[in-house]
């Protein structure tokens, strides 16, 4: 498993976490919905679903969130329309900071996520444009606990 990082610029519309690099695992292994989902929830990430990406740049302030694409590719763009694009297999996954922008490009061969988010933060909120309310949670929302995958990203945000 590698880990790569991204700083998201900041933005007017999507605000990008101020501190928080986005994390991108390569190789995880996790390529099934179940073994995806059993990977978070022992780690302490729940309120999973298994679906694709919006095709609209959007972001969450009041959650981090795990993506494990478990099959298929994809183009996904992160830090919205200031970012940059990133292609994803199976098996790679994303983590990204709470105010990260992200948004499905292109999808190919069944492309599916699964998603997760850290205990207490399951109940996350879906907006597009930034006001001064977000960018506040955002900015308060503490590191959690313990890495989706168990890598040491996370650490990276202490």
């Amino acid at each position: 498993m590698e880990l790569e990082t991204w700083h998201a610029p900041p933005g007017d519309t999507i605000p990008n976490h101020p501190r928080f690099a986005v994390l991108i695992y390569r190789g995880t292994g996790l390529d099934d919905p179940a073994a995806a989902r059993a990977r978070f929830a022992s780690h302490g990430w729940g309120g999973s679903w298994v679906d694709g990406i919006f095709d609209f740049h959007h972001f969450h302030s009041s959650s981090h969130e795990a993506l494990a694409i478990v099959s298929g590719t994809a183009t996904v763009e992160l830090g919205g329309p200031q970012g940059e694009s990133f292609k994803v297999s199976a098996g790679d996954v994303l983590v990204l900071p709470a105010g990260t922008g992200h948004r499905r490009a292109t999808a190919r061969d069944g492309f599916t996520v699964v998603g997760a988010y850290p205990a207490g933060q399951e109940d996350y909120d879906l907006l597009r444009e930034a006001d001064d309310a977000a960018r506040a949670r955002v900015d308060a929302l503490p590191a959690p606990a313990d890495d989706p995958v168990g890598g040491q990203g996370v650490a990276g945000w202490r």
